[in-house]
């Protein structure tokens, strides 16, 4: 029994970072000997045991004895990524250019990164190009500093794979001129009619008045949209078929006259392109040959393919994927620019939003997304994703990453002060990461006087043997804590063991915090070697969580908590 539950144990270790789950392992144990459910009390209890003793051993110890005990357990394949990336139609090595292509309303969010990983991804897979475009015709929704926020997401999610960045509102001119091209095809028109009566008109499938002006007339009223009409008095349409069973598709305008303040323009334009007829001009123009996105923008991509087909081009190759609805997450960028301005929120790397500059500066690794997002693929079905499953994945993608970089140090929350009797003064060395000796160690002045949290305090009681990580073996007798060994394996053949504690010298420690994903400030002390660290740097706090170093002050540090 007890080799079968090692085993196990092993096994679901290495699996899950060093820590197995009792429970789960039962389960393993009860399927390959059914005779031991009679005991299940038992069971369970030697495999807390060995769960305990395991999860003390770095996961190299770890995975060579498993290799000893049951190396068919490590011959199992890890579950392949359900979705690679699916061929795109016609496409060349070497020839593709995709694109992203968000609106400047605010920093990007969890949605727009699988959107921009996949078209990363597929860019790499065919040695290709990612275009940055930045859509800024609507001058009513934009935010500057989104601008420069939205470069440096992309940029990070594509470790600086982005070709060339591209600023609709600095091509007003192409938009321009193009659409004077359809006017002169006879191809659009410009519609001066009241917008409800447009839409009954449009919807009962008759054309409106202005369809069937001369092509002069028509000049004259293009002509007029940049000094004559004001905003909402005439808008360019685009002929097609206004019986078109679609309404959306019959005869839908291409440009429009806003009068509001451009943050980038200011107001020297006031004629602008809706995003189908920008969208076609500059897919067009920088070669994009496959348009990659979600499948609400499969009307668009019709009207892009009307527009082009008028003006002699080839149109992209166009592929969608279906709605991924993040139940549980509040991604408005509207919404949440609101809420910082009204002072809800600190900014956009605010630790408690799923927005990428907060995601980034918590640790989170772009990998992680990317892998997210091949692991989603190229889909049309709809998915819902929850919280817990979204972190669940992205923390897992993440820890595969950072887990071997992380060196581990001590952080104790809600201090308390002991003395262990006996104990002698000694250094104490501590390797920085258990499968990586070569590191090297970080040193511990370790003396009577230590700190421990308060709630390992708690945890202390008499009959039991404890263990300062790395330290020493005590006891506690009459209320005391006294020195009982050195020895690990004292501690391990101890008739009744009790817990693993780390600590900190009473006389060798910093001031710590750590601000939590709900963005609660939990203070401690932490090892001087963390002070000595640049911000930035990504660690594990021992028997805790990951977390990132992002300030370092004159009397303390702050770290930003990451993900266990």
């Amino acid at each position: 029994m007890k080799q079968i539950i090692l085993k196990h144990v092993l096994k679901n270790a290495l699996d899950f970072q060093g820590k197995a789950n009792p429970k789960v392992v039962l389960g393993q144990v009860l399927k390959e000997d059914p005779g031991l459910k009679s005991n299940v009390p038992g069971v369970l209890k030697e495999i807390e045991q060995a769960a305990g003793e395991v999860e003390r051993l770095g996961l190299a110890e770890i995975q060579k004895r498993l290799q000893g005990l049951a190396p068919e357990l490590l011959q199992e394949k890890k579950a392949e990524i359900k979705e690679i990336l699916k061929p795109l139609l016609h496409a060349e090595t070497g020839k593709v250019v995709v694109r992203i292509a968000p609106s400047p309303s605010g920093a990007l969010h969890i949605g727009h990164a699988y959107g921009a990983s996949l078209n990363y991804e597929y860019a790499q897979k065919y040695q290709g190009k990612l275009l940055l475009r930045i859509e800024d015709t609507n001058p009513e929704n934009i935010y500057p500093a989104a601008y420069e926020l939205i470069e440096q997401d992309v940029r990070w999610l594509t470790d600086n794979h982005i070709a060339e960045v591209i600023i609709q509102s600095s091509r007003l001119g192409k938009y321009y001129d193009y659409a004077e091209q359809l006017v002169q095809k006879e191809k659009a028109y410009v519609c001066t009619c009241e917008p409800e009566s447009w839409r009954k008109m449009k919807n009962s499938g008759q054309a409106c008045p202005c369809r069937n002006l001369s092509r002069k007339e028509q000049q004259l009223r293009y002509a007029k949209m940049f000094s004559g009409y004001a905003e909402g008095e005439a808008v360019l349409r685009v002929k097609t078929d206004i019986q078109h069973k679609n309404p959306a598709m019959r005869d839908f305008g291409i440009m429009r006259i806003v009068e509001h303040v451009h943050p980038r323009t200011n107001k020297e334009q006031r004629v602008w392109p809706l995003m189908v007829f920008s969208v076609a001009v500059d897919d067009h123009e920088y070669g994009v040959t496959h348009v990659l996105n979600g499948k609400d923008h499969a009307d668009n991509a019709i009207k892009e393919q009307i527009i082009m087909e008028y003006l002699g081009w080839n149109h992209p190759e166009y592929q969608h994927w279906g709605r991924i609805n993040f139940e549980g997450f509040v991604l408005s960028t509207t919404e949440t620019r609101k809420a910082i301005e009204k002072g809800e929120f600190k900014g956009w790397d605010d630790i408690r939003i799923p927005f990428l500059p907060a995601l980034r500066r918590r640790g989170y690794q772009p990998g992680a997304f990317r892998r997210y997002a091949l692991e989603i693929g190229l889909s049309l079905n709809d998915k819902t994703v929850s919280q817990e499953e979204f972190w669940k994945n992205i923390d897992a993608f993440n820890r595969e990453i950072i887990e071997p970089q992380a060196n581990r140090y001590f952080f104790i929350e809600e201090p308390a002060e002991i003395t262990i009797h006996g104990a002698k003064s000694k250094t104490v060395e501590i390797e920085l990461h258990p499968d990586f000796p070569e590191r090297g160690q970080r040193t511990l002045a370790a003396g009577k006087q230590v700190y421990i949290s308060l709630n390992d305090y708690k945890r202390l009681s008499e009959g039991y043997v404890h263990r300062l990580m790395d330290f020493c073996n005590f006891e506690v007798r009459d209320e005391e804590f006294h020195f009982s060994s050195e020895k690990y394996e004292d501690y391990k053949k101890a008739e009744h063991k009790g817990h693993i504690i780390h600590w900190l010298p009473a006389q060798q420690q910093v001031k710590a915090e750590v601000l939590n994903d709900k963005g609660v400030v939990i203070a401690g002390l932490a090892e001087p070697a963390l002070a000595e660290l640049p911000a930035g740097t990504i660690v594990q706090l021992e028997r805790r969580y990951f977390a990132r170093l992002d300030t370092k002050g004159k009397d303390r540090i702050i770290l930003w908590y990451l993900h266990k």
